[in-house]
């Protein structure tokens, strides 16, 4: 295969980056906040110092959803907003919460909750 060929190849290969990854510590905290039927879902809306900020509840699984691992949804408008992201679940002296790693932010504020695309 000449040179042209194996770029052109390479070229439409498309990497699908999964919805999100959970740590350990955020896998541990949603088994302990859901019952039977419920998910974690995190959602993101206008707002924040940044333009965007996440949110989490507690839900049920909808039709337009991506779950993940069966304990933590993502709606279809969100998606795009947080695929690839890492949700972690952090507990320090400032308080415990759920914070995300978003490589699809190109800014971020403080508090970790909001984020400019």
């Amino acid at each position: 295969m000449s040179r042209t060929n194996r770029l052109r190849a390479r070229k439409e290969i498309e990497y699908t980056p999964k919805a999100l990854i959970l740590t350990d510590n955020a896998r541990e905290k949603c088994l302990s906040l859901i019952g039977e039927g419920e998910v974690v879902r995190v959602y993101v809306e206008g707002g924040g110092c940044s333009g965007f900020q996440y949110g989490f509840k507690i839900d049920t699984i909808q039709e337009d959803d991506t779950v993940i691992d069966n304990i933590m949804a993502v709606d279809s408008l969100s998606y795009s907003y947080v695929k690839g992201s890492i949700v972690d679940y952090k507990s320090d002296i400032m308080g415990s919460q759920f914070q995300i790693t978003n490589p699809n932010a190109v800014g971020t504020c403080g508090c970790g909750v909001s984020f400019t695309v």
